[in-house]
């Protein structure tokens, strides 16, 4: 899958859970629970032990689930996310040392910036949708349109703050593919095995597709 397929694919599930699992075994539960809620599209942050084993455990329970792989900080977690069988790549930042292998891995990456210059040079590095971080912290949706009129080809894909309130806002605009956000399955819903729960915030995430896609 190239970066354009991908983008088509976020208008039919526009809204990436962006999960830290603790524990291996809650990976295929939740997986289920996530694509019963009618999403396609889940991102695993590198931020725990267990995370690559879970990426590979949630593949494995839906197939057909799009799992990236996200807080990829240097080009071993990148190698070690294309080990586990990630289908797409984000980061937080993006440093020199990180350009070249995102580039080289084969799956879309939505690399992280959080100002105009860093958008710019991701741009000339030649990636097409970037990842606004910490988005609300770095004026949210009110920045992203400014950003439209001077480097209009840029499209972005923020994350960091953004609850359910704020998505509709987000996907308003003609710049954004998508949004990532942690309120569709909370540390604490993981945790307690609130499937049902997870189910629900998923179905209320769906619901942001793009209509008719």
């Amino acid at each position: 899958m190239n970066i354009q397929a991908f983008t088509l694919l976020l208008k039919s599930s526009p809204v990436i859970p962006v999960l830290t699992i603790e524990r291996v075994e809650d990976a295929a539960p939740l997986a289920v629970a996530l694509k019963e809620g009618g999403l396609s599209v889940v991102e695993v942050t590198l931020r725990t032990p267990a995370a690559l084993d879970a990426i590979t455990a949630m593949k494995r329970a839906v197939p057909g689930l799009i799992v990236g792989a996200g807080t990829i900080l240097k080009p071993s977690d990148l190698d070690a996310a294309m080990s586990a069988g990630s289908d797409f790549i984000v980061t937080p930042a993006t440093t020199a040392a990180l350009v070249a292998p995102l580039k080289a891995c084969g799956v879309p990456v939505i690399p992280g910036v959080a100002t105009p210059s860093e958008v710019l040079e991701r741009l000339d590095d030649g990636f097409e949708v970037l990842k606004l971080f910490p988005a609300e912290q770095y004026g949210g949706a009110a920045t992203i349109a400014a950003l439209s009129a001077p480097l209009p080809q840029a499209r972005f894909c923020p994350t960091g703050g953004i609850g359910r309130d704020k998505v509709a806002g987000y996907l308003a605009l003609k710049n954004v593919v998508g949004v990532g956000g942690s309120w569709i399955a909370t540390n604490k819903q993981i945790a307690e095995g609130d499937w049902a729960g997870i189910t629900e915030n998923a179905r209320a995430a769906a619901a942001f597709a793009t209509p008719g896609v």
